[in-house]
């Protein structure tokens, strides 16, 4: 992850701006950045979208194939997760830089997706027990300015929000006794999955006593301690993973958690509803055609 260097008057700078709830750049301490997001933006994937926030900017695409479910599992669909930290995002990246990261990001969303509370994994199932839809999602880092979790989120949620499932119809052969799977050739036949209660991260960083949310690269730097929370637009927590060498004590460990949900419910429902707008907008004729 791009690190920066701060000396220690703008360390104390920074502080003091934590401590009087008034940021550098003007926000409250649970407030975020402003945020660009785009779906549809990758012509040969089942959906995608872009996320970019100040100067952290993520793609992602979601490729939906049939296979088979897991043994546990066999009546539910499955995703997967890849990262792919490109070069030209930070220097640091080159090479194999980037790896560790990326391991690190695609772990920590496939653990908050990992509960029948982020997903309705049950209606990507086909035949239970032999097919089901496996969604897989890529996400490139394109440029790092600080908060990547929260981001990649967001970009994984928007793309799914895109995500076209084909419709398909299934037949038993007479002959055969085998099982026939077909789908539609109409582009315009499929069905959008649901992803009301897919979670999003929000990442609390503890500054001195004080915590915030969206960090950017200087205050990532001050801060020796930090709380990633998965939480969906119910408030219902789907990971947890603290990182950095700083401790929290109870007290501060439960004040973010707190922070965590109540941002990140109004997070779930603005990304909603900006995601349902924009949907609605993509609809519309245009041309010789449209009304």
């Amino acid at each position: 992850m791009a690190k920066i260097i701060l000396s220690e008057t703008e360390r104390t700078f920074v502080l003091h701006g934590v401590q009087d709830n008034f940021r550098c750049d003007g926000r409250s301490n649970e407030d975020y950045r402003h945020l660009e997001m785009e779906t549809d933006v990758i012509s040969n994937t089942t959906g995608s979208a872009r996320v970019r926030l100040a100067n952290t900017d993520i793609l992602v695409g979601v490729k939906a194939e049939l296979g088979e479910p897991l043994p546990e599992r066999p009546e539910e669909g499955r995703i997967e997760f890849f990262t792919d930290c490109s070069a030209n995002a930070t220097p640091e990246f080159e090479g194999r830089g980037g790896e560790e990261l990326a391991v690190e990001i695609s772990n920590v969303l496939m653990r908050a997706y990992d509960t029948p509370a982020s997903l309705d994994y049950k209606s990507l199932c086909v035949i239970p027990g032999q097919q089901c839809w496996v969604l897989y999602i890529d996400i490139v880092l394109l440029e790092c300015g600080g908060n990547l979790f929260d981001v990649a989120s967001l970009a994984v949620k928007a793309a799914l929000f895109d995500t076209k499932i084909p419709n398909l119809t299934v037949t038993e052969c007479d002959e055969t006794g085998g099982i026939d799977i077909q789908l539609s050739d109409d582009p315009y036949d499929y069905t959008y999955i649901d992803i009301k209660q897919a979670p999003c991260l929000v990442t609390i960083s503890k500054i001195g006593h004080n915590h915030i949310i969206d960090a950017t690269l200087e205050e990532e730097a001050c801060s020796l301690a930090r709380l990633m929370v998965g939480v969906n637009e119910k408030g219902i927590i789907t990971a947890l993973k603290k990182e950095g060498s700083g401790s929290l004590n109870p007290d501060s460990l439960c004040d973010m958690i707190e922070s965590g949900k109540k941002v990140g419910v109004n997070l779930n429902k603005t990304i909603l509803n900006v995601l349902k707008q924009e949907r609605n907008l993509n609809q519309k004729k245009v041309g010789f055609l449209g009304s």
